[in-house]
């Protein structure tokens, strides 16, 4: 015979939060950013940085601080326009980055720049480095970076595969996939400039949004076992509400420090930090409304876990909570 309760009871008397609620909701928003993101990417593509197009890198070290727009301006009326000038460590080191020249060698542009950063700004520079990238490498650069990629979402898809639920391992990979997407989709739409910084924010992306979904699962599970009553809806929204405080204090305090390299961390790593910003974002909110209820959308059932435990233990330990 089944005991009256309350969801509270179910929760030690806490106040449980209807997260399911949402669940249609938040598909549909998904679905349509999902769709609009693969869009962008298939229309509008990327802006590949040199990293991945090849092009040159100098380097050069200033006797004292200049403003750097000083430095644009001087190249700019030298009809050097393309370029992407920037402060590398201090105020006196600069890096300029500049595309395959048409016309003229990389080396020759390379020598004139320099040439005339000396005659009219600085004739104390050191320069510190002059590195081209060819086409060619560059095209194997973002060939390896996609690959990096896919070969972290399947090793992931293995992992979560052996360690939980099919169902969960399912829900899981579907929401690694949405963010990744989407992600990439705003990195499309807003032009940001791909260069492995960007595959390196993708990747830490990945490992985050995995965690976040983990670390419910394996609440999730765990009440799934500890609770003998109540629906598979009631106990995801239980495991939500107990794992509440620690997603927004962890992601409250990663976007925190995201958001100051963001905006202190200089043009280097701007890139690296808008791309975690956004993917953090998502990947919490994807932990609740696309790992979560997709769960609960599949018709996850606390027999599911019991069986699973009987299989490895032999027994069933589960206890009783009225």
């Amino acid at each position: 015979m089944v005991q009256n309760y309350t969801i509270e009871q179910l929760n030690n008397g806490r106040k449980v939060i209807d997260f399911m609620r949402y669940s249609y909701l938040s598909f549909i928003i998904s679905i349509i950013l999902f769709v609009f993101s693969v869009i962008f990417i298939l229309l509008k593509g990327f802006n590949l940085g040199l990293d991945f197009t090849g092009g040159t890198i100098i380097e050069f070290h200033l006797s004292q601080s200049f403003d750097i727009d000083k430095i644009r301006e001087c190249l700019d009326n030298n009809l050097y326009k393309e370029l992407l000038i920037q402060n590398f460590g201090s105020s006196r080191d600069i890096i300029i980055r500049l595309p395959i020249a048409k016309g003229l060698t990389n080396q020759e542009i390379s020598k004139s720049i320099i040439s005339l950063i000396h005659n009219n700004i600085d004739n104390k520079l050191i320069v510190k480095r002059i590195e081209f990238i060819g086409p060619s490498i560059g095209s194997e650069l973002l060939q390896t970076g996609i690959i990096s990629i896919l070969i972290a979402l399947i090793c992931i898809s293995i992992y979560i595969n052996f360690r939980f639920e099919w169902r969960l391992a399912i829900s899981a990979i579907v929401s690694l996939v949405h963010d990744v997407i989407i992600t990439l989709g705003l990195v499309s739409l807003f032009n940001i400039e791909v260069d492995t910084t960007i595959i390196a924010s993708l990747m830490s992306v990945i490992g985050y949004s995995l965690n976040d979904s983990i670390v419910v699962y394996d609440r999730i599970r765990e009440n799934f076992r500890k609770i003998n009553y109540g629906t598979s809806y009631e106990v995801i929204n239980i495991s939500l509400t107990q794992t509440l405080n620690r997603t927004l204090i962890t992601s409250g305090i990663s976007l925190l420090m995201i958001f100051m390299l963001y905006l202190f961390g200089g043009l280097i790593i701007k890139g690296f930090s808008l791309i975690m910003l956004i993917g953090v974002t998502f990947g919490t909110i994807s932990s609740i409304y696309i790992a979560s209820a997709l769960v609960l959308k599949m018709g996850i059932k606390r027999e599911h876990f019991i069986i699973s435990k009987i299989n490895k233990e032999g027994i069933d330990k589960n206890p009783l909570l009225p």
